[in-house]
């Protein structure tokens, strides 16, 4: 039999907010947040937990995170600051293992299989790194040890901040029914209330569905919800990976009825797509070439448009999913936005930024 695999997720803590409190001693024990301005219709990057206690979260408007919180500290995105941190994590990564692959400037998931260092335990690894981390930046590191990727992710929000947590092969068949649905990536809010109106809120409910009725309810991703639902993930940690497009889609419990609708649901997914830029711009400056929508109508006949741009343009993207609507003038139970990006060439730089004008 092959030896599991030994996989650890490394998340910094608040990190961005962080590194400003670090250099800052004064914002210590302060609600503060990373993102663009208020004025500039920007959003939330991230935000210190003392935040969090008020509801403000990355993604979220800024305006809006000026509300529930008005005492609210609000910091400018000092990119080169995080990537010199970055860097410098990167670095002590490095002197563990080569099979790294970073999500972003402030988590990367580490293969340590096999691995000599503190006699082959990944925990005693993790532990390592995160002391390492600490000593030579000043930062906190949580991470999660399992014999998959989807585990580890899972594990390294257990303990958060600044502790991990071990999911050992022999733990996962205990501990996934309890795990709640909407921890699996890519279940949203809209697919959890699916979910929940089949009476599913946890991972051992969802491993009780049939896979048929997973693949008709869902289609190719009830699939993999149901491997994910017993703790079944193959990914390899994949060292390099150039990333050609970013996107962001919400399938919707009740279809939308018209254009009207449609529209109404753009701030949203065009906030989650500014983020999603930001953490892909964190790994490749490859610049945007291109913008495209997406819909599914009730029918499930999908249609795309796509048009040439550097940037993405919420009023382009109105206009867009105008024309793509007309082509089935019928209730839509997907909206999906996204960019793709020009071919990597040497010397291709991008500017993808937070302050995008709503």
């Amino acid at each position: 039999m092959t030896a599991p695999r030994k996989i650890i997720h490394v998340d910094m803590d608040c990190f961005y907010a962080a590194i400003e409190m670090r250099d800052d001693p004064g914002l210590r024990g302060r609600a503060i947040a990373v993102g663009g301005t208020a004025e500039r219709r920007g959003v939330i990057t991230t935000a210190s937990y003392e935040a969090r206690v008020f509801g403000v979260r990355s993604a979220m408007a800024t305006a809006r995170a000026l509300r529930l919180c008005p005492d609210l500290v609000l910091l400018p995105v000092r990119m080169e600051a995080y990537r010199a941190e970055s860097r410098r994590i990167r670095a002590i990564f490095a002197e563990f293992t080569d099979r790294i692959e970073p999500l972003s400037l402030d988590e990367a998931y580490l293969d340590v299989t096999g691995l000599p260092h503190h006699r082959g335990s990944a925990t005693r690894m993790a532990e390592a790194i995160r002391r390492r981390i600490l000593e030579e930046t000043g930062l906190t590191a949580s991470a999660g040890i399992a014999p998959n990727k989807f585990l580890a992710k899972v594990a390294s929000d257990w303990n958060k901040p600044d502790g991990q947590y071990v999911i050992r092969p022999q733990d996962v068949a205990a501990f996934m029914p309890a795990l709640p649905v909407k921890r699996i990536p890519g279940v949203g809010a809209a697919t959890a209330r699916r979910l929940r109106a089949m009476g599913v809120t946890t991972c051992g409910e969802l491993q009780q569905v049939p896979v048929a009725e997973m693949l008709r309810r869902f289609g190719s991703f009830g699939q993999r919800l149901h491997e994910l639902s017993f703790g079944i993930d193959a990914r390899p940690v994949e060292v390099t990976r150039e990333r050609k497009s970013v996107s962001v889609e919400e399938t919707f419990v009740e279809d939308l009825p018209d254009l009207a609708a449609i529209e109404a649901e753009l701030q949203p997914l065009y906030r989650q797509l500014l983020v999603r830029l930001e953490r892909a711009r964190q790994r490749q400056a490859a610049p945007v070439q291109t913008l495209f929508v997406k819909l599914k109508f009730d029918d499930f006949r999908s249609t795309t448009l796509q048009t040439t741009g550097t940037r993405p343009d919420p009023a382009r993207y109105r206009e867009m999913l105008a024309a793509a609507w007309r082509r089935g003038a019928r209730p839509v139970r997907l909206v999906g936005l996204g960019v793709r990006f020009a071919p990597q060439t040497a010397g291709a730089a991008g500017q993808l930024g937070l302050d995008y004008g709503t």
